[in-house]
C-alpha cells in the first residue's frame, strides 16, 4: 500500500466523484467510503470537522481504500501540512485570489524543492504502508496535492499568473462564492449565466496550463455538466444534505 495514486485518476480523460463530509460522525463517512464513490473530502471550512475528527476520518478513508481530501479554513496553511501528515492525498485552500497566495499555500504542502513542508510524516507513513519514509517523501511531491479555490473576480482575473505557480497542480472551483462575488450585487445564482461563464473558462484555462480542474456540484445534473466543461473531479451533494433530505423525504412519505 501507499499514497493513493490520485494524481493519475484525475489524468487526461479521468473523472473523479468524492463524497463530501462536513459531518463527524464515522458510522456516516463509513456510509459514503463504502459507497461508489472514488474519494471523500472532509470540510473544515463550513463544516463540523476538528483535529480528531479529521485524524480519524483521513485514517478511516485510508483503511478502506480511498483518498482522502481535505478543505482547509481560509489561510490555515498549518492545518495543510497536519493534514497531510494525517494521511491526507490531497488539500485545497479557500480564497486563493493572487499567485502570491497560491505560493505561499504550495510552500506548505510540497516537500522541498517545490515547497518547504516540513518533515514529520510518522502517521501517514504508518497509513500508508512505507517502511522507509524517504519514499513516502518521495511520492508525496508528486501524490500529494494541492489545490488553489477559485472563488473570487481576483482569483479569475488572476488565474494564469496563479495556475503559473510551480507545485500547484489545480483549481478547485466554488460555484456559491463564485456566483456572489460575480453577480455585483451579491446574489447568489450558481447556475447563473456569470457564474457558468466564469466555470467554463476556468476549466479551459486550467487544461490549457496543463493542470488540474476540479469542482464543487450541489446535484448529479451539475457535476454531470461539470464533466462535460472539462472538470476532472467533482465533489457532489453533502453528507448533512443526504441526512437532512432522507429524514423530510421518510416523514412525508409515512404522512403522504
Amino acid at each position: 500500500m501507499a499514497l493513493p495514486r490520485l494524481r493519475d485518476l484525475l489524468g487526461e480523460g479521468g473523472f473523479v466523484v468524492s463524497a463530501w463530509l462536513g459531518l463527524t460522525d464515522p458510522v456516516v463517512h463509513e456510509a459514503f467510503l463504502r459507497a461508489d464513490f472514488d474519494a471523500v473530502t472532509f470540510d473544515v471550512q463550513h463544516g463540523l470537522h476538528d483535529t480528531a475528527s479529521l485524524r480519524a476520518g483521513i485514517e478511516r478513508a485510508v483503511l478502506l481504500g480511498k483518498p482522502a481530501l481535505v478543505r482547509l479554513p481560509i489561510e490555515d496553511r498549518a492545518l495543510a501540512a497536519r493534514v497531510l501528515d494525517f494521511g491526507a492525498s490531497a488539500v485545497m485552500m479557500p480564497m486563493i485570489e493572487t499567485a502570491d497566495d497560491a505560493a505561499a499555500f504550495v510552500a506548505v504542502a510540497k516537500y522541498p524543492p517545490l515547497g518547504q513542508r516540513s518533515y514529520g510524516p510518522t502517521r501517514a507513513g504508518e497509513l500508508h504502508g512505507y517502511a522507509d519514509r524517504a519514499d513516502y517523501v518521495s511520492d508525496a511531491r508528486k501524490e500529494a496535492l494541492a489545490f488553489a479555490m477559485i472563488e473570487t473576480g481576483a482569483a479569475v482575473d488572476n488565474l494564469d499568473a496563479i495556475l503559473a505557480v510551480e507545485g500547484l497542480d489545480g483549481v478547485f472551483v466554488g460555484p456559491s462564492d463564485l456566483s456572489i462575488a460575480l453577480s455585483g450585487d451579491g446574489t447568489l445564482e450558481p447556475r447563473g449565466s456569470k457564474a457558468e461563464g466564469a466555470i467554463k473558462r476556468i476549466a479551459a484555462a486550467t487544461a490549457a496550463a496543463g493542470k488540474i480542474a476540479t469542482i464543487y456540484a450541489a446535484t448529479p445534473e451539475d457535476a454531470k455538466r461539470y464533466r462535460q466543461y472539462g472538470y476532472r473531479m467533482v465533489c457532489v451533494g453533502s453528507d448533512q444534505g443526504m441526512v437532512v433530505a432522507g429524514a423530510r423525504a421518510l416523514a412525508e412519505g409515512v404522512r403522504g
